[in-house]
């Protein structure tokens, strides 16, 4: 208390947050049923709109997800253009605890919640593998991906905040960053920075007219990689077309039979990946004092 400067009522508040998180990190390591498969397709493209057809990653994630579902799983397909996404504020770099889980820039439940915070954390949550799937545009993941994995950030680390009445008080939550420092255990997941995403296994499906898979495929990898997702070998399928031609060519090409037949394996590993964790209970050492 005296080298954090804290009174007594804070730090028993800290010490509750810790023993709550805790108890989510022992839920999330507890699995049960089915495989869960979760897509996640961040085309903007779709035959009812503008440009007046279906997305080629799209297409490519749905028989990813009927195959992971002939092999025993169950599935959803979450397209992020049918959904209210806000872009992430940046609190995380202000201070690892100002930024919290549920998103309290967009508080669940409330006017200023989004399909974010009401909807999407808790289908992310809930799955035991997680597709990406994403349209390469000018060499990167596409901006509604992008939103997504930026908005992930408060299930990567974050905590419930240490006033809730007032969820931003920065010097309070430097202080929590503080005692987390001291007082997290590597030992005992939850208590310190939670990483909700440990563990759970990932694939990464893009389509392109130029170069830029390689680009996008990277990008996720590294990103996903240290939210703490599990890579099988042969993770990503990427269907490119040739710049050579016009884009009104590119469907017949990446939805070919030889663009399906690694669809199909990257099923076959993502799931078989998925059941031998389940067998294992496997914990994932990280770091839980500082994210």
């Amino acid at each position: 208390m005296q080298e954090l400067d804290l009174e007594k009522k804070t730090l028993a508040r800290f010490k509750e947050i810790q023993k709550e998180t805790i108890v989510q990190a022992q839920k999330l390591l507890k699995k049960k049923g089915k495989i869960k498969v979760l897509g996640i397709s961040g085309s903007a493209r779709d035959e009812l709109d503008m440009a007046q057809e279906k997305s080629n990653s799209e297409e490519l994630l749905k028989k990813c997800l009927a195959e992971c579902k002939k092999l025993g799983a169950e599935t959803e397909l979450l397209a992020l253009r049918k959904y209210n996404i806000q872009y992430c504020k940046a609190c995380y770099s202000t201070c690892n605890t100002q930024c919290h889980f549920p998103c309290s820039c967009y508080p669940k439940g409330t006017p200023q919640g989004d399909d974010m915070s009401n909807i999407i954390y808790n289908k992310v949550l809930e799955a035991d593998v997680i597709i990406f799937a994403t349209p390469v545009n000018n060499f990167a993941m596409s901006t509604l991906m992008k939103a997504f994995i930026d908005r992930c950030i408060s299930l990567d680390g974050s905590l419930s905040p240490a006033n809730p009445k007032k969820p931003k008080d920065k010097e309070l939550n430097t202080k929590q960053m503080k005692f987390i420092e001291k007082t997290a255990d590597n030992n005992v997941p939850g208590s310190g920075m939670l990483r909700r995403f440990s563990g759970k296994v990932a694939g990464i499906i893009t389509t392109g007219h130029e170069e830029g898979a390689a680009m996008v495929i990277s990008s996720l990898f590294m990103t996903l990689n240290y939210f703490g997702m599990l890579f099988p070998p042969f993770s990503s399928v990427y269907a490119m077309a040739s710049y050579c031609d016009s884009t009104y060519k590119d469907k017949p090409l990446v939805t070919s039979d030889c663009y399906v037949d690694e669809i199909n394996m990257l099923a076959e590993n993502l799931m078989s990946t998925a059941s031998l964790l389940r067998k294992s209970q496997m914990v994932w050492k990280n770091d839980y004092h500082l994210n």
